[in-house]
This record gives structure tokens, C-alpha cells and sequence, in this order.
């Protein structure tokens, strides 16, 4: 029997970054599985986990030298520098979301190149496929899970007034109009946190199917009908590019409907490209004063016009919120879905008799970027 694997889990120490990659409850279950584990010092305290929390759940806590001294896996939120993993062990796994389309601050493909010359096997945890073996493993979901109730909730609050309505002795306050664009798992649960904040809700995506989850949710859709293109369903899940047909049309009906709307929240994303634009400056002028947009894409590019990551831009009277890292805004649960993503995926593999993770080539060909000192992966070919 191979000996035990060592797991270090390094502090973040990209701007902004608040969460962790490992939490006692995961490390216990590492060690469950016959893991070492090793937590760098202070690596949870801004998600409100303290260091003698990991040692109490069994875990060795030290500096970042100490603990990835042979370690065979190493954890993190974001892809590690590559220079503090110089004593890892001939191979180690760097898991992670390593962002190699480089559009955050832990990823880029220098960064990945730096993996493939040290002779890491870098996996990348966002390119999880959308099975659904591989559903408890998805960090892209669970993390928009949470961006998506934190969007509502900022644009709640910047919003100069009440979202529900409201019947009083003194008068009737109308609840606030919110309107989704983007129904993917960000979507959903800002429908769902508007619905519960008693706004009236409504939302529309390119991809059809996303009607009935709209209506489930007690939203009004708003779809553009009879045009080619509105299946909008890529591989995987995920939306693709529309047909130019198709976004004349979504733009005069969203332009249309914008125009009415008090809250705004933009979602849409496509892969290893910039956010799609959703909403030109004229849209924004033909909102009243005092309206909210809150562009979840804005570390792509933002699906607005005007939007720059952590700043409020205000135009035309309307206010603009764009967070780098909206899921480091909820540190706490944030970090506990992350790192049992992490595990899930970890001992879905656990191989006793090798004493850890033996991937197989669905999963491992899909996440896999670097090995054997190469950049291994299909998409970042050529």
C-alpha cells in the first residue's frame, strides 16, 4: 500500500480574495480518507475560521514552506503562485481555479506555462463538466449560487427604496421592478432572493428552456418569439453567441423593458471569452433616476456599458455595481462550498491501495491542463 498523501492548503494572496480552500470540516474528512493535511497560518482567518480550528480538526498549521515541504496536492480558491510550491513533491496536483483564459487576478496562461516547467499536474476546477456525477464537484455553481442572492442583496441596498410593497396608513408604496438577464444558477437565485425581498420579478435568457424555470420560480419571462436563434444552448449547458437576427430583436424588446425596471441584474458569461454586451448607454438613459444595475460579469468585461469592477459608477442618474470577486463578499459559506467542492471531487477518486486520487479520463481529460511538463489540454492547444 502507497504511503498517504500529503494535502497542503495555502492562505489566498490575490487582491480581494477573502476565501479558503479547505475548512475544518473537509480537512476532518480528508484525514478520514488517510490524507495528511496542512493548513498555511492564517489561511482562514478572513472567512472567520481560526487557525486552531484546522488543528483541532487534525491538521498541521505553519508557514507556506512548511507545509507544501512534499506535499502531493495542493489546494487553493486561486492557482497558486508558482513560486511558493518549489518543495512540493515530482508531479504534485495544483487544484484549483486556475483561470487560464487569465481573466482574473489568479490565472493567465504564463501562469499555467509556469505549472507545465515546474512539472505540476495543474487541474482546473471550473472546467468541470456539467454531468451529473460531477454536479457536488462544480465550483462555477456553487460560487453563483451565492454571487447571485449577493447581487440582489447590494442592489437592495444601494436602492433608494423599499422592494416590497408596502400598505400603510400614510399610503401604498409600490414593490420595485427587478429584471434578470441571465438564467443560469447566478440567475436563478437572484430571481429567487428579489421574489423573497417581494419585488416583482422578471428575467429573460436566450435559451428557451430557461421559460419554465422562470415561471417556477413565480417570474415574469421575457422572451424575445420566432426568431432563429433563441434555443441559445451551448455545449455543456452553458449559452453560446446568438445569431445577429436574434440580438436585434432581444435588444429592442430588453430596450423596451428596461426602460421600466428599477433593478437590474446581468449574469451572462460565455467561457474563456469577454461578457456579452447587454446593455448600451441609451438603455441605461431610458431609466428612471435612482435605478440599480448590478453586472455580475464585470471581471469579464461586463455585460454593461460603463460597468468598472469595485466602483459605482453612476450614469444618467442610474448607479452601476461591478464586484471583481462577488463570491469573496460571502467569505464564510462561500469558503464551506468551495472546499466541499473540493473534497467531493477528491474522494470521488480516493484509491486506498494508492493512498489517494486516481482520476479517470472523462473527468481527469476535462480538467486536466498540465502534465508530464506540458500544457496537456485541448482548449489551450496552439
Amino acid at each position: 500500500m502507497a504511503e498517504n498523501r500529503k494535502i497542503a492548503v495555502l492562505a489566498e494572496r490575490a487582491s480581494g480574495e477573502t476565501r479558503v480552500a479547505a475548512t475544518p470540516e473537509t480537512v476532518k474528512k480528508l484525514i478520514g480518507l488517510g490524507a495528511v493535511v496542512a493548513v498555511e497560518r492564517g489561511a482562514g482567518l478572513s472567512a472567520s475560521i481560526a487557525d486552531e480550528d484546522y488543528r483541532t480538526a487534525g491538521a498541521d498549521v505553519g508557514e507556506a514552506d512548511a507545509i507544501t515541504a512534499g506535499a502531493d496536492i495542493v489546494l487553493g480558491v486561486q492557482g497558486p503562485d508558482p513560486a511558493l510550491l518549489g518543495t512540493v513533491a515530482p508531479g504534485a496536483w495544483v487544484v484549483a481555479g486556475l483561470d487560464p483564459f487569465g481573466q482574473g487576478a489568479g490565472g493567465g496562461r504564463a501562469r499555467v506555462e509556469a505549472y507545465a516547467a515546474a512539472g505540476l499536474e495543474a487541474l482546473a476546477m471550473e472546467f468541470m463538466p456539467r454531468i451529473t456525477r460531477a454536479q457536488s464537484m462544480d465550483i462555477l455553481s456553487s460560487q453563483s449560487n451565492l454571487a447571485g442572492y449577493k447581487a440582489v442583496i447590494m442592489a437592495a441596498d444601494t436602492y433608494g427604496r423599499a422592494f416590497p410593497m408596502m400598505m400603510t396608513a400614510a399610503g401604498t408604496i409600490s414593490a420595485a421592478k427587478c429584471f434578470v438577464m441571465g438564467v443560469g444558477v447566478a440567475g436563478l437565485q437572484a430571481i429567487a432572493t428579489a421574489r423573497r425581498l417581494g419585488a416583482q420579478v422578471s428575467a429573460t435568457d436566450v435559451r428557451s428552456a430557461t421559460k419554465e424555470q422562470i415561471l417556477s420560480l413565480g417570474a415574469k419571462p421575457i422572451f424575445v418569439e420566432n426568431v432563429a436563434g433563441i434555443e441559445g444552448e451551448g455545449s455543456g449547458g452553458y449559452a453560446t453567441e446568438m445569431s445577429e437576427e436574434y440580438q436585434r430583436a432581444q435588444g429592442q424588446l430588453v430596450s423596451a423593458h428596461i426602460a421600466k425596471q428599477d433593478i437590474v441584474i446581468t449574469t451572462a458569461l460565455i467561457p474563456g471569452r469577454p461578457a456579452p454586451r447587454l446593455i448600451s448607454d441609451a438603455q441605461i438613459a431610458s431609466m428612471k433616476p435612482g435605478s440599480v444595475i448590478f453586472d455580475l460579469a464585470a471581471p469579464q468585461g461586463g455585460n454593461v456599458e460603463g460597468t468598472v469592477a469595485d466602483q459605482v459608477v453612476e450614469k444618467h442618474g442610474v448607479k452601476i455595481i461591478g464586484l471583481s470577486n462577488t463570491p469573496a463578499h460571502l467569505p464564510a459559506d462561500a469558503s464551506a462550498l468551495f472546499a466541499r467542492n473540493l473534497f467531493n471531487f477528491l474522494s470521488a477518486f480516493w484509491d486506498k491501495v494508492a493512498g489517494g486520487p486516481v482520476l479517470d479520463e472523462e473527468i481527469g481529460n476535462a480538467i486536466r491542463l498540465t502534465q508530464g511538463g506540458r500544457i496537456v489540454h485541448a482548449r489551450l492547444q496552439g
